[in-house]
């Protein structure tokens, strides 16, 4: 095949091309202004993302989407002798949280097509933990992978039974919907990364918290700036500086016009992936028919076997198409995370093996808005060669 240039997994510069008036326009007036922290750029962007979501949804803008799940326990309590589950199958930081307050992290099996907390062992395993009886449930993170709603009504039923508490990890899918419902909207709290290569990305570190529940957002406004009062001298609770920068928050801004654009853009992307690597043996992420708007975060496929992935990763390689490993180790087997793991039940539990499976299988395959037909048919091509041999 004729190599016709490299493809990157994420292009921000296209974007960039597109907004830099009104980036520079936006930015200036912040410097203008001078109002770097809680300038209000901040509370704009709070209010618009707000209204995106739904009504009476409220938004608090964060530091990063690690700050805002950390919030979002620290607003419950939650804390030592606490068992917070999540899907074995993520990022650490959906687990690093729980254990940074002292809980403990419970990790769940994920399903094998969309690679989401599976409900059915969620179950299982809040009631090894309930039988047990050395740690109190507390607290279910789901997380909507690579931009798919997780399965949000089947984890809220468990939550609502079992008097728990839901925070929806977001982070990868801002943008996405479920039953004509979007994220922000589901879970008791959702947590949301506005880290550079997310559907909706500043340039550096930057999260927010959604809620519906009025006494949250004000705890996590207070949250976020050390736990202060009326004002910045009346400390009524520890707290963190977790708060969003008033330059990121303008470059937010200047984006937003553009988001629901690059959305359909994604869906386009993703549906044209779909329709190529269909009956290929390669698996594509299960988007759950039309109850799901999927905000194509990244565009993750899962191989045979780990073989099948490393003679795929290769041929991509050579023909300068960049693609990655999310995630190349459970939670589970990570080194922070063992003896967490290994204490969290003692009984005999079930073993994690879709998220085992799936990190030696999967492969993130480039994914942004500006990425052209005639790229994702060479990515696909490339990607068929390799499973023929």
């Amino acid at each position: 095949m004729t190599d016709s240039g490299p493809i990157a997994l994420f292009d921000i510069q296209a974007q960039q091309a597109r907004i830099r008036a009104e980036l520079e326009r936006r930015i200036a007036a912040v410097l203008d202004h001078g109002r770097y922290i809680a300038g209000p750029e901040v509370e704009e962007l709070e209010a618009r993302l707000a209204a995106f979501c739904g009504e009476g949804v409220h938004c608090v803008g964060v530091s990063s989407g690690t700050d805002a799940l950390q919030i979002a326990l620290m607003a419950e309590g939650i804390g030592r002798g606490d068992a917070v589950f999540l899907p074995a199958f993520t990022y650490t930081a959906t687990a690093e949280v729980a254990l940074v307050l002292g809980a403990t992290p419970v990790f769940v099996d994920v399903e094998e097509t969309s690679f989401n907390l599976d409900p059915a062992d969620l179950e299982r395993r809040i009631a090894l933990v309930r039988a047990e009886g050395r740690l109190r449930p507390r607290a279910v993170i789901g997380v909507d992978l690579f931009g798919l709603p997780a399965d949000w009504p089947a984890i809220l039923a468990l939550c609502r039974r079992e008097g728990m508490f839901a925070l929806d990890d977001a982070a990868q899918a801002f943008g996405a919907a479920l039953d004509g419902v979007r994220l922000g909207a589901w879970g008791d709290a959702t947590a949301l990364s506005f880290y550079p290569t997310k559907t909706l990305g500043c340039y550096g570190d930057g999260g927010a918290l959604l809620t519906r529940d009025a006494a949250r957002a004000a705890l996590y406004r207070s949250l976020r700036t050390h736990g202060e009062g009326k004002t910045r001298y009346e400390v009524l609770r520890i707290g963190m500086n977790g708060r969003l920068d008033t330059l990121q928050a303008a470059v937010l801004l200047a984006k937003l016009p553009l988001f629901e654009e690059e959305l359909a853009a994604r869906a386009r992307i993703g549906a044209l992936y779909d329709a190529r690597l269909a009956g290929s043996g390669i698996g594509i992420q299960e988007t759950r028919q039309a109850r799901a708007v999927h905000a194509r975060g990244l565009y993750t496929v899962r191989f045979p076997d780990q073989a099948a992935r490393e003679r795929a990763m290769a041929a991509l390689q050579a023909q300068g198409i960049a693609a990655g490993i999310y995630y190349p180790r459970p939670l589970h087997r990570q080194p922070a995370y063992a003896e967490a793991h290994r204490t969290a039940i003692r009984g005999e539990a079930p073993p994690l093996v879709v998220s085992e499976s799936l990190a030696s299988r999967v492969l993130s395959l480039p994914m942004h808005p500006y990425l052209g037909e005639a790229e994702v048919e060479r990515v696909c091509s490339v990607l068929l060669g390799a499973a023929r041999g």
